[in-house]
């Protein structure tokens, strides 16, 4: 609840530095970019995503896209090979050894001073390039520019309350960008100067997780990450539980492992809000939900088992007796009041959040499903998680 306050007063403070910008915009200078984009079995949106690249406004002439196949067994290879004449496009093919070495071989072939990096199922507006570019351009110690993620043309229950949960993250990732206390840099086009791998090396396989690392590694470096909320990207979102369940579940991983990795930035005052609220408030927003979610499960059955017992001694006057619980023998009516709180205000980063996304203020339609839904299944991908770490046990990629 800490965490969410502070997340609402930085916003009050701070809310006239989030850009919104809605005309084109023209720039003194156009640096050449590499958008590099990592593939593996990706045949069904990586056609797309290059064309959302190739509609992107920025000269030409400067803008150049490297297709790294990561030894895809289906027809991605072919769809690679309509772009081999193009221009701005080049092609790169590897035995499949990881996204990150992927990632690597882009980067070790690109000569520009600025790198994007595109997961091959994102699709960018055309002025979101340009529109990050900006914080280049106006702060030389900017080192890395994040955009908006957006769920792409959602059609199930589950991609719909992602996109929910997709509008709050936003508003949770630009507070957290105004307070230099980023976490990740998504694999949604992230903007780099090149100078940030010279200086602290490539990406690394970081349990999956390499665009939360590499992040991790540039606040080490005291490298400075912005958030650009007027720059859209738009992503394909799982589209069942189980496939939820295996991303988050790889999400959250790696998040506790790379954590784990820099424990020395924990609680450090040299990393800023970082180190003092990003990192520790999000490895106790893990424990705290697991403890009370199963804490109210089993008070549940207890109060269920009582009842039984009642019922079973004394009929169905026993039943008649107020409803009750007993959470750890803490007051009830105290923990109840705070997780009101917490929702009101997760309401209110999702609305928030909504007007970041698309401009307009509103509740958006599948708030309470998400609330719901996420209350009940997010709990199962953290205990495992936690459970893989303690056990050593690596999560897959898909």
């Amino acid at each position: 609840m800490y965490v969410q306050v502070f997340f609402m007063v930085t916003f009050l403070q701070k809310r006239g530095e989030i850009k919104s910008r809605k005309d084109l915009i023209k720039l003194d200078s156009y640096p050449a970019i590499t958008v590099i984009v990592p593939c593996w079995n990706e045949e069904k949106t990586i056609d797309k995503t290059v064309k959302s690249l190739l509609s992107v406004n920025y000269p030409k002439e400067n803008f150049f896209i490297s297709l790294v196949d990561d030894g895809s067994t289906d027809g991605t290879k072919q769809v690679f090979n309509t772009y081999k004449d193009h221009p701005q496009i080049k092609l790169f093919f590897q035995k499949n050894s990881g996204k990150h070495t992927a990632l690597n071989l882009g980067l070790e072939n690109a000569t520009t001073p600025f790198i994007a990096c595109l997961d091959a199922d994102s699709y960018v507006h055309p002025e979101s390039v340009t529109r990050m570019m900006t914080y280049f351009l106006s702060d030389p110690n900017i080192m890395a520019v994040a955009p908006v993620a957006i769920v792409d043309a959602p059609k199930t229950l589950i991609q719909k309350i992602q996109l929910v949960e997709y509008n709050m993250s936003a508003f949770t990732k630009q507070m957290l960008a105004l307070v230099s206390g980023m976490h990740v840099t998504p694999g949604t086009l992230p903007i780099y100067r090149k100078e940030v791998f010279e200086k602290i090396g490539g990406f690394r396989k970081a349990y999956n997780t390499e665009d939360g690392e590499i992040a991790l590694r540039m606040h080490k470096n005291h490298m400075k990450i912005a958030y650009c909320a007027d720059a859209y990207v738009y992503t394909t979102a799982p589209t069942s539980v189980p496939k939820l369940y295996k991303q988050r579940l790889r999400w959250m991983y790696g998040f506790i492992n790379n954590v784990i990795d820099y424990r020395s930035m924990l609680f450090n005052p040299k990393f800023g809000v970082l180190g003092l609220l990003s990192l520790p408030s999000g490895l106790i927003a893990i424990f705290g939900i697991i403890f009370l979610f199963f804490k109210i499960i089993a008070n549940i059955l207890n109060y269920i088992y009582e009842k039984a017992v009642q019922y079973s001694v004394v009929g169905s006057e026993g039943l008649v007796s107020r409803f009750s619980f007993d959470w750890f023998n803490i007051n009830t009516k105290a923990i109840v009041f705070i997780v009101i709180i917490m929702y009101i205000f997760s309401v209110l980063s999702i609305i928030l959040g909504t007007r970041i996304v698309s401009l307009k203020t509103k509740f958006p339609l599948y708030t309470i499903p998400f609330m719901i839904i996420y209350s009940l299944i997010a709990p199962f991908w953290m205990l495992r998680a936690i459970y893989n770490v303690a056990t050593s046990q690596s999560t897959s990629w898909r």
